[in-house]
């Protein structure tokens, strides 16, 4: 397999790309960045120049263009996914697009659709279930480490959605974004959730905005906040297993992220330190107990876990070098590992589920909306 040359529509100096995909391809022997676009000509320069690629756009579309580019990331804000991901996807790219996918689920499904016309390889940025503590509790699962699983609950914090920011970031604070605490962090760890315990089978929510406005302190100003800052959603997952996931906006001064697998036999606990809450990018902690141990304590994550991607790649790089790493492996032997546009559609389905069954209980009547299983 030849190497795959990746173009980033996005990879602007401090963004997400600099700090999640171009660390994590620079690892990476399979794959080689040949260029980036940003919306100014002088900022995509400075950035080339710092990582070392070779040609650098204001236009997304001579990215797309570039004979040399295989891969096309789009790694933008969410309103502009749709338009990004279309023009990839009509060129013959192969598409790795952040999640979420598109502005909800009717967005999502167009693209979905166009994937398929197209016959196009495409990934999406669900990193989660590649962080090694991750696939390893997957695993011990599995292999019965805790008997049956009766339930689990998992708290966690965005972090950003505090009560003061900046212009350029305001537009979180936004339903119509699609960059929100549920659709972002919430999903990011149900994801997580979903992997390593399978689908949800029916789930009810509560979604609240407990700020109704935030300060622009770059401005003195204040906007109002029409985006739920407090996520709690509940179900049964196909296991029979009760599930409880709450989700803040802001962070806490206790715990930011506790994930707990509660079974017959036994107990596993993930955590992360400091206050990150954002499970796909968090430093996690693995910990269990089972039989007639009285508390759990660490459990170290084997080798087996770290064979493409070292552990010394730390931060937020490290779950994306983990996909990259699978998608390579997929290329080459012809396997369907790393999760496309299917299953992205299928996780904004349990978007829309869960923002259904809140306001179907804001409306004074609690229903619970069933979902489909995953083949992911």
């Amino acid at each position: 397999m030849k190497t795959i040359g990746v173009g980033i529509i996005g990879a602007g100096r401090g963004g997400w790309a600099a700090l999640g995909h171009i660390p994590a391809l620079q690892v990476l022997p399979d794959y080689e960045l040949r260029a980036i676009s940003t919306t100014r000509q002088e900022s995509a320069d400075a950035a080339a120049r710092e990582f070392g690629v070779p040609a650098s756009f204001d236009n997304h579309r001579d990215l797309i263009a570039h004979p040399d580019v295989d891969l096309v990331v789009v790694a933008v804000k969410v309103a502009h996914h749709h338009s990004l991901v279309s023009e990839a996807l009509a060129a013959g790219k192969a598409v790795y697009s952040e999640w979420p996918l598109g502005v909800g689920l009717k967005e999502a499904a167009d693209l979905t659709a166009r994937a398929r016309t197209a016959q196009a390889r495409t990934v999406i940025g669900l990193q989660a279930r590649f962080a090694p503590a991750v696939r390893h509790a997957r695993d011990l699962v599995a292999d019965g480490y805790v008997g049956k699983v009766l339930g689990t609950t998992l708290i966690g914090s965005g972090v950003a959605w505090v009560g003061e920011t900046d212009r350029a970031h305001a537009y979180i604070y936004d339903q119509s974004s699609g960059a929100t605490t549920l659709s972002v962090p919430a999903m990011h760890a149900l994801e997580a959730l979903n992997f390593v315990l399978g689908d949800f089978e029916e789930v009810s929510a509560h979604l609240v905005r407990g700020r109704t406005q935030v300060r622009i302190a770059d401005e003195g100003t204040t906007i109002p906040v029409t985006a739920p800052d407090q996520v709690s959603v509940t179900g049964t997952l196909h296991s029979g297993a009760a599930a409880s996931v709450f989700y803040r906006g802001a962070y806490s001064r206790g715990d930011n992220l506790r994930w707990e697998i509660h079974g017959t036999d036994g107990d596993l606990v993930l955590t992360a330190p400091g206050i990150n809450g954002n499970l796909q990018v968090a430093d996690l902690r693995l910990e269990g107990g089972r039989g007639t141990d009285d508390a759990v304590a660490p459990i170290e994550i084997p080798d087996r876990y770290f064979t493409t991607v070292p552990r010394g790649l730390a931060g937020p790089a490290h779950n994306v070098a983990q996909l990259y790493a699978a998608l390579a492996t997929d290329l080459r032997h012809g396997t369907d590992t790393v999760p496309g546009f299917d299953h992205a559609l299928n996780r904004h389905r349990l978007l829309s589920a869960i923002e259904e069954a809140s306001r179907t209980r804001a409306a004074g009547s609690v229903q619970r909306t069933a979902l489909v299983r995953s083949r992911w």
